[in-house]
């Protein structure tokens, strides 16, 4: 079983003519692998996982393993549902496919209960025992809160399952669970609080800026987890602004529009209901992009 930690991306979702553009997904994730980082997040939330279709979200997580293969780089996928039986079947897919570890948002719209998510949860593990598997928590997109207590049952009843993505933006759930389970790995969901929640005995990131910025934010990473942590809090600072107006509007709008701003996406396409951002938001975006250096 391979653990994924430390710098990862959110990797946005391109489309062309209302379709996967399969060619521009690749290129940047060989960007984001040419730039230091440590794994690729195919299909969350910033991949705009909700409105893509059964066969896109798998060949996404397809072309993910094809580009990172003979890298050092690893895909950590997404396969989550409100669903269990879906996210079982992209589950397998995805180990399948070759990935080194999946990642699974909680079931959204649904609400189930403490017991409910450990069920969905343990059923998805027990399906793939042999994978790496990360529970998904952003309580405000899903409506539903994986308390610590219920990651920490899963964290000992399912072998595979060695971390959570905390994307509550709470460093006291991060302590409250580090406190009981030192050995979990949290990675931050929230990239306001990455170097923080290193700095709290954390095991890294999944980011949405990583996507524009992949050198600095990987750099943040390996200072923060290698113990030099005023240089990681310094990048961290400087990333501040970036952080928050790529958050002007609900993800992935603002990351999606900062990609093609930046010549690194042909077309700006979302699918709806996500429209583009307001032309006061692009104005805003482009004003803070002009203060960093975005490599190509």
């Amino acid at each position: 079983m391979t653990i994924v930690t430390g710098a990862t991306t959110a990797i946005i979702t391109p489309f062309k003519n209302g379709k996967l553009d399969e060619q521009s997904y690749a290129k940047l994730i060989q960007r984001q692998i040419n730039n230091g980082i440590d794994a690729i997040c195919p299909v969350g939330t910033t991949g705009e996982s909700a409105t893509l279709t059964h066969d896109e979200h798998k060949r996404c997580i397809e072309i993910a393993v094809e580009v990172v293969k003979g890298t050092n780089a690893k895909v950590l996928a997404g396969a989550g549902s409100n669903s269990t039986l879906e996210a079982i079947s992209i589950a397998q897919h995805a180990q399948k496919c070759g990935v080194d570890a999946i990642f699974s948002v909680s079931p959204y719209y649904n609400k189930p209960s403490q017991e409910g998510l450990y069920q969905h949860y343990k059923a998805i593990a027990d399906s793939v025992p042999d994978l790496g598997f990360m529970l998904y928590n952003v309580p405000g997109r899903t409506g539903v809160d994986i308390v610590a207590n219920t990651v920490i049952r899963l964290f000992d009843d399912c072998k595979n399952i060695y971390g959570i993505k905390e994307a509550t933006g709470s460093l006291d759930r991060v302590t409250e669970l580090l406190s009981q389970r030192p050995e979990l790995k949290v990675l931050s969901g929230d990239d306001a609080i990455n170097y923080a929640v290193i700095a709290s005995g954390g095991a890294g990131f999944t980011s949405v800026t990583s996507n524009l910025l992949p050198d600095i934010t990987s750099k943040l990473s390996r200072e923060a987890l290698s113990g030099n942590l005023a240089e990681a809090r310094k990048i961290n600072d400087e990333l501040y602004e970036i952080n928050s107006v790529l958050f002007c509007e609900s993800n992935p709008i603002p990351i999606k529009a900062a990609m093609y701003i930046a010549g690194l996406i042909d077309s700006l396409e979302y699918r709806l209901p996500l429209t583009a951002p307001s032309t006061e938001n692009m104005k805003s975006l482009e004003k803070v992009m002009n203060k960093y250096d975005i490599v190509k």
